[in-house]
């Protein structure tokens, strides 16, 4: 597979799961401000912020202007808005047609093609249509991807992507209520923003306390959101990648070495330490995340320099030149 393909469809399964938890947590945060009224809209609008990686304006923030920010902006300075994020994924299957389904481009050229239509309605009547319709889409295009595309490394890069990036706003959402109340009803929050809500009730008999929803986001090994499912998720493609999980020393390639130390350390943490540095280890997972992303770059998205040899026989010497592919 081309280094471009494989990195489009990697950004791909990125974009579209960060398009669909952002319209989660946005759709959670929009109705407890509007339900809520002891809740601060200014406080609560910067705690998502601050979530999400966007650094919030100077002006106080209301549902209206959060909404603007989070789901409609083109220019949010590093992090990505809703439609910026849909944008991309759109941009990424565009450039790599020839590896993905007609069906997985029409629905992401579908959605792409609605927004301006969407975003204008939501204005008039409120932001939870758009929000839903996000949710729906991103929801058909996972079940497309499971439908119409081969189980081959173009599947096993966006799958890894989507894995990567679940990890990652599953991190934010709990780095959000480090320091909360046990009691705190902040942890309902983070549980409906991750529709892990139900799911979570029917495992825990409907006790709710910090510890074990912490417990359930982070180490659940069948709640396809939590932290260690989507670890072992992405090593599990990236073993199928490499079509031999490890060598006679053990994982050699940075990825795996950087995936397997966190599930690891998660996997084996002993029972009552959880919440004991919490903020320390959320921060490391985050920080994987970019390394993970980083050493994937390295390895399978970066060209090599190609290498051409000239006759250079009146030197008496073969001359080594290099350029980019």
């Amino acid at each position: 597979m081309l280094a471009r393909n494989a990195e489009s469809l990697y950004w791909i399964g990125r974009y579209v799961e960060r398009a669909d938890d952002t319209a989660r947590i946005l759709d959670v945060t929009v109705h407890q401000l509007l339900e809520d009224s002891s809740v601060d809209p200014d406080l609560a609008s910067r705690t998502l912020l601050r979530v999400l990686g966007i650094e919030p304006p100077k002006q106080s923030l209301d549902v209206w202007s959060l909404t603007d920010i989070v789901a409609f902006s083109r220019d949010t300075q590093g992090a990505c808005s809703i439609v910026e994020a849909i944008s991309a994924a759109r941009e990424n299957a565009r450039g790599a047609r020839e590896v993905t389904s007609t069906e997985i481009w029409e629905c992401l050229n579908t959605t792409y093609n609605a927004l301006a239509e969407r975003e204008r309605a939501a204005k008039r009547l409120g932001p939870h249509e758009f929000l839903s319709f996000v949710e729906g889409r991103a929801a058909m295009f996972a079940g497309l991807a499971d439908s119409t595309l081969s189980r081959d490394d173009g599947y096993r890069f966006m799958v890894l992507g989507r894995a990567i990036e679940r990890v990652d706003m599953t991190v934010r959402l709990l780095l959000a209520r480090v320091g909360d109340s046990a009691s705190s009803p902040a942890w309902v929050t983070v549980l409906r923003s991750a529709g892990a809500h139900d799911t979570y009730l029917r495992t825990y008999r409907g006790v709710l306390d910090a510890g074990r929803v912490v417990e359930f986001m982070l180490l659940d090994r069948l709640f396809p959101r939590s932290v260690m499912y989507s670890l072992r998720l992405a090593e599990h493609s990236l073993d199928e990648l490499r079509h031999r999980a490890l060598n006679r020393v053990g994982a050699t390639a940075e990825t795996q070495r950087l995936l397997g130390r966190a599930r690891s350390e998660l996997e084996f943490l002993q029972p009552g330490l959880l919440l004991e540095s919490l903020e320390e280890r959320l921060a490391g997972l985050q920080k994987t995340c970019a390394d993970v992303g980083e050493a994937l770059a390295l390895e399978y998205f970066h060209s090599a320099p190609w290498v051409a040899w000239t006759d250079a026989s009146r030197h008496g010497s073969l001359v080594i030149e290099e350029g980019e592919v």
